[in-house]
């Protein structure tokens, strides 16, 4: 098993649940959206720039999106606590997923890079 299955897989339901459904969601979003691992947990880049992540909120025990750009946006759904460019995105394991909250805040974060607001790695 490697670093990436472990980290899904070290969490207790319905956590791990709600990670994997997040990430499959994530995945889904665009073909250009990948796993990796990086600085300790699970990120999603999109054409090899850091797009999003999921951590479990040390304080909250509640698994969420961290959206690298979310200094972008203005929902009030989303954290920002003491990040200055991230914003989160929190979800309670225990109820369904906002899917359709979900999916329009990340094809709009797919948008940023799509439209050249975040510059993308050339070459």
């Amino acid at each position: 098993m490697n670093v990436l299955e472990n980290y899904y897989e070290q969490h207790e339901e319905p956590t791990k649940s709600c990670l994997l459904a997040l990430r499959a969601i994530i995945l889904n979003q665009d073909k250009d959206i990948a796993a990796a691992w990086k600085y300790g947990m699970p990120f999603f880049c999109y054409k090899g720039k850091m797009f999003c992540y999921l951590w479990v909120h040390k304080k909250y025990k509640q698994p969420y999106i961290g959206i690298v750009e979310g200094k972008h946006f203005s929902e009030p759904f989303l954290l920002q606590e003491d990040r200055s460019r991230m914003k989160i995105m929190l979800f309670d394991a225990n109820e369904d997923l906002p899917i359709q909250k979900i999916e329009a805040i990340l094809q709009k974060a797919v948008d940023l890079y799509k439209t050249g607001v975040v510059q993308l790695k050339t070459g």
